[in-house]
């Protein structure tokens, strides 16, 4: 899979995730890496959008900066996920196609189980008339 990656500050954590999902078979095309939060889930979102990945993650400190910049970016549903369940919520219900992260107190094993979570979950079809509305409102801005 074809993932955007994006950090404001690189740490220890983040380059052991980026190597992790190299070595699980995952492209990177595009890496922001020590860039201004707003550019780095602006520009991940923005590749996203544009095909260019299939998913994206972005990381600053909060995880709140870079959620708020990638979903500038019409036809992104980032969401900011602290927790496996919050991870399969997001893919279940709302189709989040970008993956946001705070760095702060993250462990690798910890983004390892969130990222597997967003990976290997599935929308509900029941949710697909929801999540097309979010299209309907990305067009009417």
């Amino acid at each position: 899979m074809k993932i955007a990656f994006g950090i404001d500050e690189e740490t220890e954590v983040s380059k052991e995730l980026r190597n992790y999902l190299k070595d699980t078979g995952h492209e990177l095309p595009v890496q922001v890496i020590n860039k201004p939060w707003p550019e780095v889930g602006f520009r991940v979102g923005k590749a996203v959008a544009e095909d260019v990945a299939h998913i994206g993650i972005a990381i600053c400190y909060t995880g709140t900066g870079v959620t708020i910049a990638a979903n500038k970016v019409p036809g992104v549903r980032a969401a900011l996920c602290k927790d496996s369940d919050t991870a399969k919520g997001a893919r279940l219900w709302n189709d989040a196609n970008v993956l946001t992260l705070a760095s702060q107190g993250l462990t690798i094993v910890n983004a390892k189980e969130i990222l597997e979570m967003f990976l290997l979950t599935s929308v509900d079809p029941s949710e697909i008339e929801n999540i097309k509305m979010l299209s309907i409102y990305d067009k009417s801005l």
